[in-house]
């Protein structure tokens, strides 16, 4: 990948502690506007860190539904300037009318339309890919999932997502917002041809029903976060088929949909 800029910034700042005051010197993670163009047609800013940019871009076209695969892609550039993306496309495709914006941490947009109601959830392919989890296997991918967080151990301030076969990481993602890191993981894994037919998802954001989403276009049987999931999020995963586990730590997690894929060591 070449669409990565400064992700770090170094700065000074006063640290008060036990009633002393010192000037230390550290980093903050950068925030970024970065445009996305498609055939020559601006479309939206991300806000962002800017890293894996083409995969960003690439990702969430492939998650809006607008690209299937990578043979669609003429060319995916990233300006000089590090503040646009320019992807060129075998075919024409419409801007979406209305973008929404979605419940992400920076602001993050979907042309995906609002599923407030049971009744107008979207109709989804279940999962039924056969993959089931023990205990130890779930700690042993959340525990990777931190000792892969090299941005946030640089300067914290970011969210770090994962595509795991069950065993290994095979894509891992970094940046401000949460919906960022799914876009990364969707786009790598499509301009590198990584398609695992077992596929975990672990992140460190909240699933909300945009995650969730997210994680049903990229085929997850499971997945699994750090902190809390949405109720939308539950009804989604439910009539998608996927695991969905929250709150997940070492030696314990929860699991709010499909527990047959979860069997106790």
């Amino acid at each position: 990948m070449t669409g990565n800029f400064e992700t770090n910034k170094p700065i000074q700042f006063q640290q008060h502690a036990s009633g002393a005051r010192d000037t230390v010197d550290g980093s903050v993670i950068v925030e970024a506007p970065v445009s996305i163009t498609v055939n020559g047609d601006n479309w939206l800013t991300f806000m962002c860190t800017p890293a894996d940019l083409e995969a960003l871009a690439v990702g969430f076209l492939f998650n809006e539904g607008l690209v299937q695969s990578k043979e669609e892609i003429v060319q995916v550039r990233v300006c000089a300037a590090g503040d646009n993306v320019d992807v060129w496309l075998d075919h024409k495709v419409e801007q979406p009318e209305r973008w929404r914006r979605t419940s992400g941490c920076t602001g993050g947009m979907t042309s995906v339309e609002e599923t407030p109601e049971e009744e107008e959830l979207p109709v989804i392919q279940a999962n039924t890919d056969g993959v089931v989890l023990t205990g130890r296997q779930i700690a042993h991918m959340v525990d990777q999932l931190f000792e892969a967080q090299e941005l946030y151990r640089q300067s914290g301030g970011v969210h770090s997502s994962a595509l795991s076969d069950g065993n290994s990481l095979l894509v891992v993602a970094e940046d401000i917002g949460r919906h960022n890191t799914l876009d990364k993981i969707a786009g790598r894994c499509l301009l590198e041809g990584i398609f695992p037919p077992r596929r975990v998802l672990l992140t460190t954001g909240r699933i909300s029903s945009e995650m969730l989403q997210k994680a049903t276009r990229l085929g997850a049987s499971v997945l699994i976060s750090r902190t809390a999931v949405s109720s939308l999020a539950i009804q989604l995963a439910e009539k998608a088929g996927i695991t969905l586990i929250g709150y997940a730590r070492r030696n314990r997690y929860s699991v709010y949909t499909h527990p047959n894929r979860i069997i106790l060591d």
